[in-house]
């Protein structure tokens, strides 16, 4: 009867004891404030942390005014920790929590400024350039051939028919 009740003691024990594999990743961004999304999903704004599930490629999309829009498809490799049959042990069996983060930081890059006056002249040295052309022959010029016409529908001439 004791070692029944030292049996379940122990099970309860572990119960309670087991072991638990927290993953998150932190993704963050300079300049910092830019809109997180993990594949279209907002989590936020950087610094933006999240809980994943499965250890693989994640696209990440980082958006903000100002800046040209960044994606990045980025691989999460698994820890010793994880791969079978370690994998058993440190989700169930370990007496500790274990925290695996993974860090990302990303530059963005500015967009790139119009100078309006340049802009403006290179239209210009365009118009003047299309001006400077020949115009193309087109069928306007060309003289044109006489096409046939379509046969006009007369009435028919009845003959022997007295006049009125």
């Amino acid at each position: 009867m004791l070692q029944k009740a030292g049996l379940w003691a122990a099970v309860g024990c572990a119960g309670f004891l087991a072991g638990c594999v927290e993953r998150r990743f932190v993704v963050t961004s300079d300049p910092p404030g830019a809109v997180v999304l993990e594949s279209g999903r907002p989590i936020g704004a950087a610094p933006a942390d999240d809980h994943f599930v499965y250890y693989g490629n994640y696209h990440f999309t980082l958006i903000k005014d100002g800046f040209e829009t960044l994606q990045v498809d980025q691989k999460i490799p698994a820890p010793w920790f994880e791969y079978p049959p370690l994998d058993f042990f440190s989700e169930n069996l370990v007496p500790w929590h274990i925290e695996d983060v993974h860090r990302f930081h990303y530059q963005l890059k500015p967009l790139a400024m119009t100078d309006t006056g340049e802009l403006l002249r290179q239209s210009e040295q365009l118009r003047l350039r299309g001006r400077s052309l020949a115009p193309a022959a087109t069928a306007a010029t060309q003289p044109a051939e006489a096409e046939p016409q379509p046969p006009t529908l007369m009435p028919p001439v009845v003959e022997n028919q007295p006049r009125q």
